[in-house]
């Protein structure tokens, strides 16, 4: 037998079967999970959902502005108004609450959408585009290709609620006066600390997408349609709210992901109320372990035939 043919295959990489503690290596972990995030975030799908995302708070702010001809007819915020629209009637007074208001319009729908999308593309993409088997021939195991698939699906949701404040905060800036905020509890903060407010309402609302980035992740595992992994994924987000909405269902709804997804209201309480919030975060967790947990089950057993 020739020296060749002891040696064995050598994949695409340059790296031999031989050195197996290679990808055990951190810096060879960092890598697959920096090219992950940068694909992810590179692709012209994800400028487009980003574009779409970061335009409904520029239509929510001229919408207001035309409506109200930017006078400022809001009633101060009680310790009733929490939702949407309570949000809405701030913003002529402070720009500020086009941040509270723009994530309250785009998390039942527009956000978990385009997660829905990237989660379920995930997998799913790498093997209709025929790219997961040679993902795989790089020695870097199917945990950890996983794992850096689930991370960047998660810096997404960071990433597109992050957008979504951003241009809500510029907009609210550009067509209303900013200051003082008057919490939902009826006292004043400072403009500074609104600020950090709306920055922990969207690190909150990124939280929030934690379990249904999971549940993407494991449909995405399911089938080798990156189409169909996404429909399926965006079917069960909008069954799950339709039951979600059902008065005679209320005895599942505290465990269905999107039922904790508005108590990021609770945030702009003086004090803040983290008894709805860190309910949220609880589900999330369990959702995010039951279903990553299905996912890595099924990956690790799944044969790659594409």
């Amino acid at each position: 037998m020739s020296q060749a043919e002891t040696a064995g295959p050598t994949g695409t990489t340059g790296q031999s079967p031989r050195n197996p503690g290679s990808p055990r290596n951190p810096l060879w972990t960092l890598g697959i999970l920096r090219s992950e995030v940068t694909t992810t975030l590179r692709r012209h799908r994800t400028y487009a959902l980003l574009a779409v995302l970061a335009a409904v708070p520029v239509l929510i702010g001229i919408a207001v502005r035309i409506e109200t001809g930017g006078g400022g007819s809001g009633s101060g915020g009680g310790p009733d108004g929490g939702g949407g629209p309570a949000f809405l009637t701030q913003v002529t007074n402070n720009g500020l609450f086009l941040v509270f208001a723009a994530l309250a319009a785009t998390l039942p729908v527009f956000l978990p959408m385009a997660v829905g999308v990237v989660a379920g593309d995930a997998i799913a993409g790498e093997a209709s585009g025929g790219t997961l088997r040679y993902l795989l021939v790089a020695p870097a195991g199917r945990t950890r290709l996983l794992l850096a698939k689930y991370a960047s699906v998660l810096t997404f949701c960071l990433v597109a609620t992050f957008v979504v404040a951003a241009s809500a905060l510029a907009v609210g800036a550009l067509l209303f006066p900013v200051g003082e905020v008057t919490t939902i509890s009826g006292t004043r903060i400072s403009f500074g600390e609104g600020l950090v407010r709306a920055a922990l309402t969207a690190a909150v609302v990124a939280a929030s997408l934690v379990g249904f980035a999971a549940l993407g992740l494991f449909v995405s595992t399911l089938t080798d349609s990156g189409i169909g992994a996404m429909a399926a994924t965006v079917g069960l987000l909008i069954t799950v709210q339709i039951l979600d909405s059902i008065p005679q269902l209320s005895g599942i709804h505290p465990y269905l992901f999107p039922h904790y997804w508005m108590s990021f209201a609770d945030v702009l309480r003086e004090p803040v109320h983290w008894e709805e919030l860190t309910k949220n975060f609880q589900l999330q967790g369990l959702y995010a372990a039951v279903f990553g947990s299905a996912a890595w089950a099924r990956f690790t057993a799944k044969d790659i035939t594409a």
